[in-house]
Formats: structure tokens, C-alpha cells, sequence
């Protein structure tokens, strides 16, 4: 079975068993994130409470950890996140948002790569400040998506250039692959998929969007109307076997 045709299978997936994904999310993108992964499929929580983070995220199939606003709180609900998922088994991505503005943060960053993530999600600024270890799926997201693991890379061509003008996206696709690593064991897999289907409705959205302010409001749409038959049909991917 190829990674396209694998892709479209477990969309139906998260239709079927809509994981939920604790999402430790930045201050300024909550609402969309959330929206989108509903859109999806998946149900969103979000709260960055100390005092409930490690409840939330024991009870969650997957987690993401967004660096985008960070502070002392929100530092100290990621750690207590992290060693919850850890204890628990629970996979969880981590989006570097913003890491390439701050060398504290990049330090943050380069930290919790050590605390076994499944899977880097950064654009090009944020992925060439960060040295990814040996264990961690690296997807480097852009013009072209790039998801990489163990010698071999999945490169991912659709899209649309209204993504870059719509504040979250990149957020939205952190998520999306959370979602995804909730059903397949494979975190590679799990990307690859995650990056086809969000590839696939961003460009869906495109064509129906007049501008980026008719865009985020079509990608939630698009999102939800997906099927795997559209992954089948507009699927624009090469496979890089190492």
C-alpha cells in the first residue's frame, strides 16, 4: 500500500475514532486551531492550567506542545505535559513557533527535542536553528512540505499560497498531524498522512477563496468535507527511499 493510499485510510480513521488532542497552544490562534481540528474530525482541549494540564493530557490520545506565546505558565504546563504523555505513552508533537525570534526559546526548544516528541514541526527559520535527534520524524513545512525519519523523506506539493497569509495555519498543521499520531503507531506514517490531508483541503480551499479572509473560513470546509477519495485524486507527493 502506497503513503497516498495509506493517507486516505486513516482519514477515515479519525472520522471513525475522533482521537482527542490536548493542544498547549499559543494565545493568539486557540479558536482556529480548535475549529480545525473539529473540522477534522478530532476534539480539541486546550486548557494550560498547571494545576489541570496533567489530568487533560492523561486522558488525551495525543498532544501538542506550541511554543507561540510562551511565559512561565505556559513553560511550566508543557513540562508537566510532556511527563504526563511520557508516563502514559502518549505521542505528542512539538511546534517550535517562533523559536528562530528567541535564542531562549530555541534553548526551550532544543531541550524538549530530548524528551522523546514523535514528531518536529517547524518552517525552514524555525527547523535550521534546531539539531533534531535520531527518534524524532522531522517535517520542515512550506512551499513544498518535507517529512523526514530514518533515511527516507515524503515530500508533500500541495497547498496554496493563501496558507502563508492566514495567521495559524501552520499551528492548524501541528495539530492535524497530533490527530494523526493518535491512530498510527508509525509516527512517520502518521506525518506523511497528516501533511497529504491538510495539503489536500488547503488547496480544495484555495479555489474557493477570494482572498485570505474568505481562506480560513473555506480550509474549515475543506477540512471537513474531506475524504480519502480526495486525498486518492489530488495526492502531489514524491517518496525519497534512503
Amino acid at each position: 500500500m502506497s503513503a497516498i493510499q495509506h493517507a486516505a485510510g486513516l482519514l477515515d480513521g479519525v472520522r471513525r475514532r475522533r482521537p482527542r488532542v490536548h493542544c498547549l497552544m499559543n494565545g493568539v490562534v486557540p479558536k482556529f486551531v480548535a475549529d480545525g481540528l473539529s473540522a477534522l474530525g478530532a476534539i480539541p482541549s486546550m486548557t494550560s492550567s498547571p494545576e489541570e494540564v496533567g489530568h487533560f493530557v492523561a486522558k488525551a490520545d495525543a498532544l501538542l506542545v506550541n511554543l507561540g506565546t510562551l511565559d512561565a505558565q505556559c513553560r511550566e504546563a508543557i513540562g508537566i505535559a510532556v511527563d504526563v504523555a511520557a508516563k502514559q505513552g502518549r505521542p505528542w508533537t512539538l511546534d517550535p513557533s517562533h523559536c528562530d525570534y528567541s535564542p531562549p526559546r530555541a534553548a526551550f526548544a532544543q531541550d524538549l527535542l530530548t524528551r522523546g516528541p514523535a514528531v518536529l514541526r517547524a518552517n525552514a527559520a524555525e527547523f535550521d536553528l534546531l539539531s533534531v535527534p535520531a527518534g524524532v520524524v522531522a517535517v520542515r513545512t512550506g512551499r513544498q512540505d518535507r517529512i523526514a525519519y530514518n533515511g527516507s523523506a515524503f515530500s508533500v506539493v500541495n497547498g496554496h499560497p493563501l496558507t502563508a497569509l492566514v495567521t495559524g495555519t501552520g499551528c492548524l498543521s501541528g495539530a492535524v498531524i497530533a490527530a494523526f499520531l493518535a491512530i498510527e503507531p508509525d509516527p512517520y506514517l502518521a506525518a506523511c498522512a497528516a501533511m497529504l490531508a491538510f495539503g489536500v483541503a488547503a488547496e480544495m480551499a484555495g479555489t474557493a477563496a477570494a482572498g485570505p479572509g474568505s481562506f480560513e473560513p473555506a480550509l474549515l470546509d475543506a477540512l471537513a468535507n474531506l475524504e480519502g477519495a480526495h486525498i486518492l485524486s489530488f495526492a502531489k507527493a514524491d517518496h525519497e527511499q534512503g
